[in-house]
């Protein structure tokens, strides 16, 4: 017998669940790594957003080889830089994919951000990704800048890691990590992966397939936060879930993990949201309110003042 999967009641979450099926299919997972990566950017053009006034782009390369985009608001509050790390799995995603998320990002924060193309498997198993953004961290702390570090999803993941391998590197400077429901290793039998196995947007069955293509080792803890002894040292967090999504539990166990290591955390779960709910913010009451909760955070982190009608701006 089969069940029917949970679904949110929320109109516009629902209505953007159905746009996302019409470019990226339930078993899009099957189909080649290319033809992924086409509906994925697709998808992620169609809810793209103008970009706020005044912001400015500059690409790069980091170490001649590690593209890096470089976003200037038009208001730049604080000196702290936000280094933000996209999601898709490890498997698809770029500097496209999430520049407008970046952009308003920057623009509400007021500050510098500087998100990363790093690499993506199959082509480049673990550790190649955390290896280019760990490259790319080093560069922008150089500086002596203070730093936080954002990411979602397979991003969060990369995020959490860095944190946890720049404080046994006993590299400085990372100041705030934001971690957007992010995937940080939880047992695929229990909790939201069985509650929630079959959620719109993200199945439990497709955390294992991004787990089995990336072939990151089961007990190594930068790759597997959750599985670190100790957190004891890591940056103040803001983390945030979706209810409606298999990864939940792993941002709630973190969060707790954290907070009983005596870091400072704020943990929100946005009881409508499903995984990816950060690219419904223009189109889902829920998602907005989750988006501006998302930027008070990171404003906090970053040391800036923030005010509502900014997202508006």
């Amino acid at each position: 017998m089969t069940t029917k999967p949970p679904f949110p009641t929320e109109p516009g979450i629902l209505a953007f669940h159905r746009r996302c099926e019409d470019f990226y299919p339930a078993d899009a997972v099957d189909a080649s790594i290319q033809q992924q990566r086409a509906w994925y950017d697709a998808l992620c053009a169609e809810f793209d957003a103008p970009s706020p006034e005044g912001l400015t782009r500059e690409d790069q390369l980091v170490a001649e080889r590690i593209p890096v985009r470089r976003y200037r608001p038009a208001e730049i509050a604080t000196q702290t830089r936000i280094f933000y790390i996209h999601g898709g799995g490890f498997v698809v995603g770029s500097l496209q994919s999430h520049d407008a998320i970046c952009a308003e990002i920057a623009h509400v924060a007021r500050a510098e951000l500087v998100s990363v193309d790093y690499r993506l498997a199959p082509e480049h198993v673990w550790p190649a990704a955390f290896e280019d953004c760990f490259e790319v961290l080093q560069w922008l702390l150089a500086d002596g800048r203070p730093l936080v570090v954002v990411g979602d999803s397979a991003g969060g993941n990369l995020a959490a890691g860095l944190a946890l391998k720049a404080r046994t590197e006993g590299l400085a400077g990372i100041v705030g990590q934001v971690l957007i429901y992010p995937g940080l290793g939880g047992d695929l039998v229990s909790g939201s992966y069985v509650e929630m196995a079959q959620a719109p947007g993200l199945s439990t069955a497709d955390v294992a397939y991004y787990r089995d293509i990336l072939k990151a080792p089961a007990e190594n803890a930068v790759a597997h936060p959750l599985k670190a002894a100790d957190l004891s040292g890591l940056p103040p967090a803001y983390i945030t879930s979706a209810h409606f999504d298999p990864l939940r539990d792993d941002a709630a166990l973190y969060a707790q993990r954290l907070a009983a290591a005596g870091i400072e955390v704020t943990y929100r779960n946005e009881p409508q949201m499903i995984h990816a709910w950060l690219r419904a913010r223009h189109r889902s009451e829920g998602a907005r309110e989750g988006f501006a909760h998302l930027c008070c955070g990171i404003g906090r982190l970053v040391g800036t003042s923030w005010l509502p009608l900014r997202l508006a701006d």
